[in-house]
């Protein structure tokens, strides 16, 4: 069993650009760029989540932590049970600042239960997400500050209708460039108002194709890549549509591309595409162009597939660039 992931992260980095989206736009082409330094992949195995908040300043040479080493303040909700209180105190070990956690007496801390084949392909899977409809929009609106001093702010589709309007709206008060993830083909509608607010998206397949509705099915690498122009026509900076054993295809205004999968033994299927995000994210904070991001979150999620579990507890980005797609 797993529990289940995030829904809301704020990452603070003084060197990444404000505002994308909102009167200025970065340009993400351009030569490699080196980037020193471990890369602590962690996707929260709990919730249901509703917060990150990454800062910098972490001390030199402290072990590195959920977030490339940069301090994290959660928000999130968690049942009043043994499972939050036990991932609570698994948080607080991991140098996580969990003051802001909504406890619920109403309903137990979520979880994710998935039955997957000998080869590593999900069956079917049940959920408990109950939690996170205690995330109200008045408990966002509360956490003010928390947009104004972060850099980034990432979100899943999880989120309660009038909490999300709430979390765009702050976002976009403060400036705030929003990466978000559809979640399911069930969840994705609900960012479509968004779209052009949106720095980064990262829909599957299916989810692409809700939408751009014109397109129907999407079946090949063409038609993500025409899926992935049409969301930033629609006001997306970066849309990364992707394709599972196929790969994944990106765009912006400036630049678009296609990268392949990495032949994989697939052990558990969980957390691939989290560590995808999480790797792309990383190193666009570190100033790495798009297309070796995209590159190393393809490697992210491959190493992740390899392990029987949602986290790779040794990722790192020489491991990454070993295991590099070129």
């Amino acid at each position: 069993m797993h529990l289940v992931g995030v829904s809301l992260a704020f990452i603070s980095n003084p060197n990444f650009l404000r505002s994308p989206g909102v009167g200025h736009r970065r340009s993400w082409a351009g030569s490699r760029r080196s980037s020193a330094g471990r890369l602590a992949a962690w996707h929260l195995e709990s919730g249901p989540h509703s917060g990150f908040f990454w800062r910098r300043g972490a001390q030199r040479g402290r072990k590195p932590g959920p977030s490339v080493g940069q301090p994290v303040n959660l928000i999130t909700v968690v049942g009043d049970d043994d499972t939050g209180e036990r991932l609570l105190k698994q948080l607080s070990e991991l140098g996580v600042d969990t003051h802001a956690v909504l406890c619920t007496t109403r309903y137990p801390t979520g979880s994710y239960i998935a039955a997957i084949d000998a080869g590593g392909a999900l069956q079917f899977a049940l959920d408990d997400m109950r939690a996170i409809s205690d995330l109200s929009a008045a408990y966002i609106n509360q956490h003010v500050d928390l947009f104004r001093k972060s850099s980034l702010l990432v979100i899943d589709a999880n989120l309660p209708r009038e909490t999300l309007r709430a979390v765009m709206s702050q976002a976009r008060q403060a400036r705030l460039p929003v990466c978000a993830d559809p979640t399911s083909n069930t969840l994705a509608p609900k960012l479509a108002p968004y779209l052009s607010r949106l720095f980064l998206i990262n829909p599957n397949k299916a989810e692409a194709a809700i939408y751009y509705q014109d397109i129907g099915q999407i079946t090949n690498r063409r038609q993500a890549l025409q899926a992935a122009k049409h969301l930033v026509g629609r006001g997306v900076q970066i849309a990364l549509v992707t394709l599972a054993e196929l790969g994944l295809c990106y765009a912006t205004s400036e630049t678009s591309g296609y990268i392949p999968a990495i032949r994989t033994e697939i052990a558990d299927p969980t957390g691939a595409g989290d560590a995808l995000t999480a790797a792309v994210i990383f190193a666009l904070l570190n100033d790495i162009p798009l297309d070796d991001a995209v590159r190393l979150g393809v490697s992210a999620a491959s190493l992740t597939l390899q392990h029987p579990g949602a986290v790779l507890p040794d990722l790192s980005l020489e491991k990454l660039y070993d295991h590099l797609v070129i």
